[in-house]
């Protein structure tokens, strides 16, 4: 199980980030495997274009969410959980690489996976807003074609120094990269999608180790072969506009998704408690619930 510890801010407040990393301590000692953190550089007036979210323990989503939600530097957050914790891996989940530089963003994750001995798991991804790309000056049309550098980028620098790349969007001569990523080939990197697209496929096939999509695609048969751990979420069905979902029915559908091939599943611990004190004793009760379900 993966504990999401993004959006949790009807439990505690955007400025407590220790309370976060307590909750990863807790969260391993429960028997979680991982923990997740996801971001955003700023937000602008389309994060709510779409209308706020039902419920304000929902996942956030593009066009959903009020642009006062704080998003705390994830790569820092997860170095403070690394330094108490041993063995919960850390996954910095929606990663938006191209609006950084992507020799800058290596020196972040390459430290970073040293700092966790290996932990670390990264799911690069584009995102939505274009108010975001715009505040930080870079093309939200070029955003898939930076990224595909950066991947590329990224593949050279764990491998070797000096290394040189003349792409489209980023150049530079013999540079030297050291101290390099904990693992040789680097962080594990994670994509996700809410439909298995040709450009998905590539970037799984050649960067890939797993593959956590918005959902549940139906077109799973495209990664046939692939060699993937598949990271699916839980569905917190709220009674209505304010209160917390039940834990069980969020979980039924586990055993289903498993015997489809799906290992790893998220939960975020708002959306079914409110006291910031109960997340260790929340996370047992999941573990305990989830061997239940699926032995």
């Amino acid at each position: 199980m993966q504990l999401v510890l993004s959006e949790n801010w009807t439990m505690t407040a955007g400025r407590d980030l220790p309370a976060l990393v307590r909750w990863a301590r807790e969260a391993e000692d429960a028997g979680f495997d991982s923990v997740m953190v996801s971001e955003h550089v700023v937000l602008g007036p389309d994060a709510g274009a779409l209308g706020r979210m039902a419920n304000p323990r929902e996942y956030a989503l593009p066009g959903n969410q009020d642009p006062f939600t704080p998003w705390p530097h994830s790569l820092t957050l997860l170095a403070a959980i690394s330094s108490v914790t041993t063995s919960l891996r850390l996954a910095a989940a929606a990663v938006l690489a191209p609006l950084r530089h992507p020799l800058v963003l290596a020196r972040e994750l390459g430290t970073l996976d040293l700092l966790a001995r290996g932990r670390l798991i990264v799911l690069p991804t584009v995102s939505w807003s274009r108010d975001e790309y715009a505040a930080l000056g870079v093309p939200f049309e070029e955003r898939g074609a930076l990224l595909e550098e950066h991947l590329e980028i990224w593949e050279l620098l764990w491998r070797e120094s000096p290394v040189s790349y003349h792409g489209r969007h980023y150049r530079f001569d013999e540079v030297y990269f050291e101290p390099k990523a904990y693992r040789p080939d680097g962080p594990v990197l994670w994509f996700g999608g809410s439909r298995v697209t040709d450009r998905l496929v590539r970037r799984l096939t050649r960067w890939g180790s797993g593959f956590n999509p918005l959902g549940y695609p139906a077109d799973l048969s495209r990664l046939a072969g692939l060699d993937l751990e598949l990271v699916g979420g839980t569905r917190a069905r709220f009674p209505d506009a304010s209160s917390c979902a039940p834990l069980g029915p969020a979980l039924e559908h586990l055993p289903e998704r498993m015997a489809q091939g799906y290992t790893t599943f998220c939960v975020k611990p708002s959306q079914f408690i409110d006291d910031p004190d109960r997340v260790g004793a929340f996370c047992r009760e999941v573990m305990r619930r989830v061997e239940a379900l699926c032995g």
